[in-house]
């Protein structure tokens, strides 16, 4: 049953997704309206996780969220934290890849919602640009949202963070904010089938400024990592993930 009512979800998910990016288009005339028509989305997508799935989620730490810009530094075990984080924050600033641009109507939306997109080949100009956009987005009292490890990463594995996150910390002037998740267990990486539950996302106390390179990396895993195994596991995800565990 729930495998059916994940296919189900997947079906109505890219009908909902192509009739908003659809009639939406009208909305890309400024940065404001395009959020709007994104948050919209968003919350389309939390009823119908939460209708079709019992897919819940739940907020912790907005205490640690100073009242100005800051770095979110977050985990990214799957897609839903990207639809979510829109609905958390009114003018956010992802640094994502410059591929999501291309995709079909859904890279309008990036490119008039304010993103930073970035070449991963491009070497030091695409730190330059990170920066740039960076110092720009705090100016304006917006925070950035970055993914350390650069791309999806399941629950128990570890990718080395990529540099961009190390060049915020020391070059920005906004306190950075580590953000813990348990998404990689209910809604997957890729995973076809969801699984009902409650999904968490944990923002944590701020890492203190004048840490060294290897300090700051590890200080940032450990708390990650430490707040994300702590966070609630979903019926059934043993049986589940079990063999792709093992």
């Amino acid at each position: 049953m729930t495998f059916i009512r994940s296919f189900l979800y997947l079906v109505i998910f890219l009908s909902w997704t192509l009739a908003v990016a659809v009639v939406g288009l009208p909305f890309l005339l400024t940065r404001q309206s395009t959020l709007g028509v994104i948050r919209f989305w968003s919350r389309g997508v939390t009823i119908l996780a939460r209708w079709l799935i019992d897919i819940r989620f739940e907020i912790r730490g907005q205490q640690h969220l100073p009242d100005g810009p800051c770095i979110v530094a977050a985990q990214h075990q799957s897609a839903f934290e990207t639809y979510i984080l829109f609905m958390l924050f009114e003018y956010p600033v992802f640094i994502l890849k410059e591929s999501l641009q291309w995709i079909p109507l859904v890279g309008w939306y990036i490119k008039r919602a304010g993103l930073i997109t970035i070449n991963r080949s491009a070497g030091a100009n695409a730190m330059r640009h990170i920066l740039k956009g960076a110092d720009a987005a705090i100016s304006n009292g917006e925070s950035i949202l970055i993914f350390p490890e650069g791309t999806r990463t399941a629950p128990g594995q570890r990718k080395a963070y990529k540099p961009g996150i190390v060049a915020l910390y020391n070059h920005c002037q906004a306190p950075l904010i580590p953000m813990a998740l348990n998404t990689g267990l209910i809604w997957g990486k890729t995973r076809l089938k969801k699984l009902p539950g409650t999904i968490v996302f944990e923002f944590l106390p701020a890492i203190p400024a004048g840490l060294s390179r290897a300090e700051f990396v590890a200080e940032l895993r450990k708390r990650l990592e430490t707040a994300s195994e702590a966070l609630p596991k979903p019926d059934g995800f043993e049986a589940a993930e079990g063999k792709a565990a093992t």
